[in-house]
């Protein structure tokens, strides 16, 4: 089925716009705040429900693991199946499991039911921006994107704030309790006001062994680091199942017709080594969103909502400088904003060692985070740039999702393996000397990655790297610079051909 006259003429300006907007924010903003809430709310989560250290880190890494492992699959279930449909299935399936999250009675159901919302995350994320590369009229779909990316950087910034002030006015349960009523409103918009679009290429099976297998390997690498303090058997047989699922993961994506990840795709050595440099990055800012959480409330005597606002100037900068970053690497090219960003990353990390019991948010919390902001700010653009460059403009959408994917799985080893490296097991969370001790070690070995990252990119990137081929076409170069991405960079949508007569997707949604 082709992409309907309609899907392509909608005006940005028009009403038929505004709700394909509203629908597609909303549906991702769900998501984004989700992502910013849970962290605040950990150690809360943690003494209400007494658990260990190792709960925590599932609680977190239960949700990142299924959608790190089926994000891919979910961009091409959209194209075949109608991308409206997913999206609209994703966020339902993401509500009803947001519902089990705010019931949980013990930790067990807790995770379990983070899981079953990274399930819903990777059927609607990358469905939403699908979905404006796929209706608004060409010429207005650079401004839409644009649209999409900041608005969902609001719902970014205020999650730490909301899930904070839910924590500390109501219980930790209302942070995924709000999620109900955002869901109704994005369902009924959607269903109402979106226009179904397919990709008609987009045939033949599903590579569902290959997102199988994905999982399980992260599962298995995932489980050997979290129970590897306490269970020491136990984690090496999970370890072990996880890398054979890993090494049978590789044999799949060798063998299929339509592997989820191409894997000629690192036959490119820039694309492979931007995906190097965004693990060091992500493991490293993910670890940090762990750690520093837990470090202000625990050692410091934030409460749940200050720690929340206490990072908001990362966002904020990221908001307000990624769009000038991403111009900057197209003129000066992007290894120097990839060797620098990086490097001040490290020296804000440095610099949060000073907070402690005695922690005033101006003088030592602020410089700490505002540094690392601007390295993020100065990072993360010219990085999904780059990806994006580095292979041909008809792989953007399967180059966007690998680097995301990535992103993500690098957060989820980082927050899986750090506690235990540090010495903060069982219940050493609770404990303010071992969060102090552990936090200085994690912020010194965080800072050791950026640092990886930056020798790394400034030996592996090459400076043109943003210049455009004479007698090639433009490069895919993201369109979506304001997002602000905490937890990965940005999914692009891959670009849509404005010149084809039928209308039709020119490339497959945000797979």
């Amino acid at each position: 089925m082709a992409e309907t006259a309609r899907s392509e003429s909608v005006r940005f300006e028009s009403a038929a716009g505004r709700w394909i907007l509203l629908a597609t924010v909303l549906g991702s903003g769900i998501a984004m705040l989700d992502g910013t809430v849970v962290n605040v709310a950990l150690p809360t989560i943690g003494r209400d429900l007494g658990v260990s250290v190792s709960a925590l880190q599932w609680i977190v890494n239960a949700y990142t693991l299924t959608l790190a492992g089926l994000i891919l699959l979910g961009g091409a279930l959209g194209d075949r199946y109608g991308r409206k449909r997913v999206f609209v299935i994703g966020v339902a399936w993401f509500a009803a499991a947001s519902l089990l999250c705010g019931l949980a009675p013990n930790a067990e159901l807790l995770i379990a039911a983070r899981a079953l919302q990274g399930i819903g995350g990777a059927l609607l994320t990358p469905g939403s921006l699908a979905i404006i590369q796929a209706t608004f009229h060409p010429d207005d779909r650079p401004r839409a994107v644009g649209a999409w990316s900041g608005l969902g950087g609001v719902a970014t910034a205020i999650g730490p704030f909301l899930g904070g002030w839910l924590v500390d006015a109501a219980s930790w349960r209302w942070i995924f309790l709000i999620n109900l009523p955002l869901a109704v409103v994005t369902i009924a918009v959607a269903i109402r006001h979106v226009p179904e679009t397919f990709d008609p290429r987009a045939t033949g099976r599903f590579d569902v062994t290959g997102s199988a297998l994905a999982a399980l390997s992260l599962a298995g690498v995932t489980w050997a680091l979290i129970t590897a303090p306490t269970a020491p058997v136990t984690a090496a047989l999970a370890g072990i199942a996880g890398v054979a699922a890993g090494a049978a993961f590789v044999m799949t994506e060798r063998r299929v017709a339509e592997p989820m990840l191409p894997l000629d795709v690192f036959r490119s050595k820039q694309f492979t080594a931007v995906n190097v440099v965004t693990l060091c990055v992500y493991a490293a800012l993910s670890a940090v969103m762990f750690f520093l959480v837990l470090q202000l409330q625990t050692v410091s005597g934030y409460s749940p909502q200050a720690s929340g606002l206490a990072t908001l100037p990362i966002t904020v900068l990221m908001l307000l400088l990624s769009a000038r970053s991403g111009e900057l690497a197209k003129r000066i090219g992007p290894r120097i904003q990839m060797t620098v960003g990086p490097l001040l990353c490290a020296a804000g990390l440095v610099l949060m060692l000073r907070i402690g019991t005695d922690a005033p948010y101006v003088t030592t919390v602020l410089p700490g985070v505002a540094v690392l902001g601007l390295g993020l700010s100065v990072t993360v653009a010219p990085l999904t740039a780059t990806v994006l460059a580095s292979v041909d403009v008809s792989r953007a959408g399967i180059a966007s999702g690998v680097n995301n994917a990535a992103a993500r799985a690098a957060g989820l080893l980082a927050v899986a393996g750090l506690p235990a490296i540090v010495g903060m097991t069982g219940d050493g969370y609770r404990v303010p000397s071992t969060v102090d001790s552990g936090f200085d070690k994690a912020m010194l070995i965080c800072a050791g990655l950026l640092v990886l990252g930056a020798v790394l990119a400034w030996l592996t990137v090459s400076a043109d790297a943003l210049a455009d081929k004479p007698g090639e076409p433009e490069h895919a170069e993201p369109e979506c610079r304001t997002a602000c991405a905490m937890q990965g960079p940005p999914i692009e949508g891959a670009h849509l051909d404005a010149s084809a007569a039928d209308g039709s997707a020119r490339e497959r949604g945000t797979e």
